[in-house]
């Protein structure tokens, strides 16, 4: 474990609140930073200010949809990595979200847990390597 300064960041977008409030509580507890936003246009706003190291976002929603703050996630800082939680998930969907960088795609329903494992996972895989 590397010094505390070096917490992953997270942001988590989905426009029902609950789910982002559940999810910041849960990944916190797990030693992440997180900010969660229900608003696509609040979240594209703190991504021009702040760098994440990862970026949960749910597809649908209204304003801006989770395929625009991915893509514009991927703009300001190419070394995020982006998971994607939907209850749209087709084939077309996923295959649009992976081409916009989405590293992972997870259907909902999700259990919280299997989400905050698959976040663990990525924040370990980014500080190895660097090197």
């Amino acid at each position: 474990m590397s010094g505390m300064e070096s917490k992953t960041k997270i942001l988590v977008l989905d426009d029902e609140a609950i789910v982002g409030e559940r999810l910041k509580a849960s990944l916190e507890r797990a030693g992440f930073v997180v900010d969660a936003f229900s608003s696509s246009r609040d979240a594209l706003t703190r991504l021009q200010s702040e760098r994440y190291d990862i970026l949960v976002t749910d597809l649908k929603m209204s304003g801006p949809d989770g395929m625009e703050v991915l893509r514009e996630a991927q703009r300001l800082n190419p070394d995020i990595k982006s998971v994607v939680i939907t209850g749209f998930a087709t084939t077309e969907t996923a295959e649009e979200a992976l081409r916009s960088g989405a590293v992972v795609f997870v259907p909902k329903p999700f259990k919280m847990k299997q989400l905050k494992d698959l976040l663990v996972e990525l924040s370990k895989k980014g500080t190895e390597a660097d090197g």
